[in-house]
C-alpha cells in the first residue's frame, strides 16, 4: 500500500508560447494552480509522510520567489526577454524549455521538487499545473504507482 499527499498552491504569472499558431504567442498571463503530490516510505511517529506546513513553506516560497507575479519566459525568446527587459525592471524567470504548462509540470517534478524536498524523506511523485479552471497538464514519474 502507497501513502501519498497533496497541497495545491495558486499564483500568477506571464508567459507566451513561441511558435504558437494562435492567440498564445502573445505576451499573456494566467492565474496558475499548482498540485503536488508526495509520497513516503515511511510515516513518522505523528503519522505523517511530510508536514503539510513544510510542504507549503517549501513549494510556496520557492514558487513566490520564482514564478508568482513574474513573467516566464524561455530562455531562447530573444524577442520576448528583450520586450520585458524594454518597460522596465521585471521578475523573469527563463526555464530551458518553451513554457507550456507541460513543460512547467516536468520542470518543477524533474529539476525544483528534488530538490525541495531532499532532505525530508519524502518525494515528489505527481504534479498537476492548472493554467486555467478548464486546462492542466500532469506528469507523474514514470516508476511510481500510487
Amino acid at each position: 500500500m502507497a501513502l501519498s499527499i497533496m497541497r495545491r498552491f495558486t499564483f500568477c504569472a506571464g508567459h507566451r508560447l513561441v511558435g504558437h499558431e494562435g492567440k498564445c504567442r502573445n505576451l499573456h498571463g494566467h492565474n496558475y494552480a499548482l498540485e503536488v503530490y508526495v509520497t513516503g516510505a515511511k510515516q513518522d511517529k505523528i503519522g505523517r509522510i511530510l508536514d503539510f506546513k513544510l510542504l507549503k513553506q517549501r513549494v510556496k516560497g520557492w514558487i513566490d520567489e520564482h514564478w508568482d507575479h513574474a513573467f516566464v519566459l524561455w530562455e531562447e525568446d530573444q524577442k520576448g526577454l528583450s520586450a520585458i527587459r524594454s518597460s522596465g525592471e521585471h521578475r523573469l524567470y527563463e526555464p530551458k524549455a518553451n513554457p507550456t504548462s507541460e513543460n512547467m509540470a516536468l520542470h518543477f517534478l524533474n529539476e525544483i521538487a528534488p530538490e525541495l524536498l531532499s532532505d525530508t524523506g519524502a518525494t515528489a511523485f505527481k504534479v498537476r499545473l492548472w493554467e486555467s479552471e478548464e486546462t492542466c497538464a500532469e506528469v507523474t514519474l514514470d516508476d511510481h504507482t500510487p
